[in-house]
This record gives C-alpha cells, sequence and structure tokens, in this order.
C-alpha cells in the first residue's frame, strides 16, 4: 500500500491460515510449491509452511528469481511445480511467456494482493485448461488472507470476485461511518 509498516498480529492467525490452506487444498507427498515470493512478504510464510507440514516438495527459487517469467516458466516444468502463487500482475506477464503451455505439472495458481482481472483469468484458462485458479484478497493485518474464490471457466465478471471469508474470519462491509450496510450494498471491507 505505498509506505511499509510493520503490523504485529498472533501467531494462531497464522496457523489458522495454514490449517485452512491444507484444509480446502490439501497437499501431499506428490505436490511440488515453488517458493518465489520474497520474505519480507507475508505470502512467503504459506509458500515455506505449507508444503513443509504436508510433506509436498518445496523448491526455493533463486534470489530476484521472481521477476524472471522465463525462469519461472523453465523452473515449473523441470520441478514438475504442482502449485504456484502470484500476484495478478505477475500473472500477466507470465501469460506472455511461450513455454507456460508445456507447464502442464500446474494444477494450482493462488493470485492475490492485487485485483484479478477476469481477462487474465480467461487467458489462463485458454493456456493451461486444467489449472485450478483461485482469487484470495486480505492484508496483511489478518494474516495474508481474509477471502478466497474458485475461479470457473464459466465466469463472465469482468472482476473476479474476491469470495467469501476464510475459516474462522468474517467480513464486515461498511459504510463511511464504519455502519454495517444493508445486504447486497456495495460499500467498504
Amino acid at each position: 500500500t505505498g509506505q511499509p509498516k510493520g503490523v504485529m498480529i498472533e501467531h494462531r492467525s497464522i496457523c489458522n491460515r495454514l490449517l485452512w490452506t491444507q484444509t480446502e487444498f490439501p497437499l501431499g507427498a506428490g505436490d511440488c510449491v515453488l517458493q518465489k515470493t520474497v520474505f519480507s512478504f507475508d505470502a512467503s510464510v504459506w509458500e515455506i509452511f505449507v508444503p513443509l507440514m504436508a510433506g509436498a516438495r518445496l523448491v526455493m527459487a533463486l534470489p530476484e528469481g521472481h521477476r524472471d517469467s522465463a525462469y519461472l516458466v523453465r523452473t515449473i516444468a523441470e520441478q514438475r511445480v504442482t502449485t504456484l502463487q502470484l500476484v495478478p500482475s505477475r500473472l500477466d506477464v507470465l501469460l506472455e511467456e511461450p513455454g507456460l503451455r508445456n507447464c502442464t505439472s500446474l494444477n494450482r495458481l493462488f493470485c492475490g494482493g492485487e485485483r484479478l482481472p477476469g481477462r487474465l483469468r480467461d487467458r489462463l484458462f485458454e493456456i493451461l485448461p486444467e489449472v485450478k485458479l483461485h482469487n484470495l484478497y486480505g492484508p496483511t493485518e489478518v494474516s495474508i488472507d481474509a477471502t478466497a474464490r474458485v475461479c470457473r471457466r464459466e465466469d463472465t465478471h469482468p472482476n473476479v470476485p474476491i469470495g467469501r471469508p476464510l475459516a474462522n474470519m468474517q467480513v464486515y462491509l461498511l459504510d463511511s461511518q464504519l455502519r454495517p450496510v444493508p445486504a447486497g450494498m456495495p460499500d467498504e471491507i
């Protein structure tokens, strides 16, 4: 959000997020996660700990490897990565890599940290029709994510909705005076 800030959160918050991930999208010994998020970003935590707690394989990308789409595609294909997390702007660049079609081991892709345009969802499904795409939303203060939505090929939203709250979380829509708004009314989370 621009200005770096420290956020104090309890350990149980990240435990909730890790357990939710493993409950909703279980990894196993046959899975491989590519850890390429910089350690100062909260999303790196799940990339590291979920595969370790599930007995999946964890592949650490080279430093600055997250910035090189050709390297990422090569690594996904060579290491048979099954699970990947990207911000939508990085997915946009990755979708331009010709070798992405060869990344057939990839079966889960998590997007978060930015608005996910429907055009990226549609393009991903054109290139990798079997991949499961998940849109995640949440500020650091909630330990990575607060909501999730599984994207479907038949979705037509120009911007992918952020979904429903994760386990043990609640989302409130409030007006400018921080009062709850009626169901179906747009406002701020």
